[in-house]
């Protein structure tokens, strides 16, 4: 296609990026009467808003950012079979990610970045008790709440210290469940465990359908998709982008939005700021449902492995490797997801799945995700950087976005969110 053909899109808001974020800006922006455009290099709700566990929880209060993680780390370099895991690499950005992430490893930053994460994780399950009123929007939401199981004495300690840490500082409290009882509240799990804390505010829904939902309701409000597209170039002038070049047309437009998660440091030259977000590769396995399987949503944090229940299937997700861009699925990774739950459940699994997957989580070194406009640019707005919370986040995220383009008081304080910080 020569230039002279290209196509060229007018709206009044463009975003790159069609995954959770990105479609959830575009809904509450095409709610406030704006016309939206959004452009993706892949299918819309693909990427790491498509496998995941899809858990919304409100409990994951505490950041990545927790002393001892670096140590894990470093350990884990000579443990490729680490859930937690480092890779050694050629590229300084990462090591001076590495290097600004290890600073923030201590108990003062995770307080600070937990307060923070408390106001939007809040103000996203709110926004999700509002969502599942359209009826439109079916994603199989559940709101059974988050077991954390716990395999050993020694665990359930450690926990416990974590869960006091919650409830005497953010007021996330959790329910014990004693060991002589948990099988008789979750009756797919073993008789010998120590036992579990209970958080029945957490939820979780079908991360793919629940994309595919928000596409289809914003496709009928006149939202424009467009697949299979890549960003060139952005065109700025006097502070502002006045067009991106795409591979598909060029697109013009008042307001550009960025959610383009793992991927978002390549844009840090385009919009003339750091994006400072690393991609983090999970993994993820989809049976079929069990007879006797789990029926509520499941983490087995001494093994780092979670399950989430579905209609008609069952989800196993984990690991948090930081390799770079490595889309290989390594058949020992998804064998040991299913070793991991092994100890806990009263059947084996069986390993006869349906698919394996995996995806990036977009890490960023303070464990906050970034939202608001860019420094030296007043048309352009960053939504990346959620780290592990991307579907938990995603509500807030669109809403902050929308209140920030129209003008509004914003819901919650995002400055600990600001694109200035770095």
């Amino acid at each position: 296609m020569t230039h002279s053909e290209m196509k060229q899109y007018d709206t009044q808001v463009a975003i790159v990026g069609a995954g959770i974020i990105g479609l959830s800006c575009a809904y509450y922006l095409a709610q406030a009467g704006y016309s939206v455009t959004v452009i993706d290099q892949g299918k819309v709700g693909a990427a790491c808003s498509f496998g995941n566990c899809g858990y919304v929880c409100p409990s994951h209060v505490l950041p990545l950012t927790e002393p001892g993680v670096v140590s894990q780390g470093l350990k884990s370099l000579l443990q490729p079979r680490s859930a937690f895991r480092l890779k050694l690499q050629l590229r300084p950005s990462f090591y001076s990610w590495l290097w600004q992430f290890a600073r923030r490893c201590n108990h003062k930053q995770m307080m600070t970045s937990a307060s923070h994460l408390l106001s939007i994780l809040d103000l996203s399950r709110n926004e999700y008790n509002h969502l599942f009123q359209d009826q439109s929007l079916q994603a199989q939401w559940k709101e059974s709440g988050l077991l954390y199981v716990l395999q050993t004495q020694k665990g359930v300690d450690e926990f416990s210290e974590t869960d006091k840490l919650l409830s005497d500082n953010f007021a996330t409290k959790a329910e014990f469940i004693d060991s002589s009882v948990l099988s008789s509240f979750e009756p797919a799990l073993r008789s010998d465990l120590a036992g579990a804390f209970y958080y029945p505010n957490d939820a979780s829904l079908k991360p793919d359908q629940f994309s595919s939902a928000l596409a289809k309701s914003l496709t009928q409000r006149g939202v424009q998709f467009i697949e299979n597209c890549q960003l060139d170039k952005v065109h700025k002038s006097k502070g502002r982008i006045e067009s991106i070049e795409t591979s598909c047309g060029t697109v013009r437009a008042q307001q550009f939005i960025f959610a383009t998660g793992a991927w978002s440091r390549s844009l840090e030259q385009e919009l003339g700021c750091k994006v400072p977000v690393e991609p983090a590769k999970g993994y993820s396995v989809t049976i079929k449902s069990p007879i006797d399987g789990p029926q509520k949503p499941i983490l087995f944090p001494e093994h780092r492995v979670g399950i989430t229940p579905f209609e008609d299937s069952l989800r196993l997700g984990s690991m948090m490797e930081f390799v770079g861009f490595d889309s290989n699925i390594p058949k020992h990774r998804i064998k040991q997801l299913f070793e991991s739950a092994k100890p806990y459940l009263i059947n084996t699994l069986a390993e006869d799945y349906q698919h394996s997957w995996m995806g990036w989580r977009p890490m960023t070194w303070d464990s906050l995700p970034i939202i608001g406009y860019v420094p030296s640019l007043d048309n352009a707005l960053l939504a990346t950087g959620h780290n592990m919370l991307g579907i938990t986040l995603a509500p807030a995220t669109g809403k902050l976005v929308a209140e920030i383009i129209t003008g509004k008081k914003t819901s919650i304080d995002i400055s600990a969110f600001s694109p200035y910080r770095f």
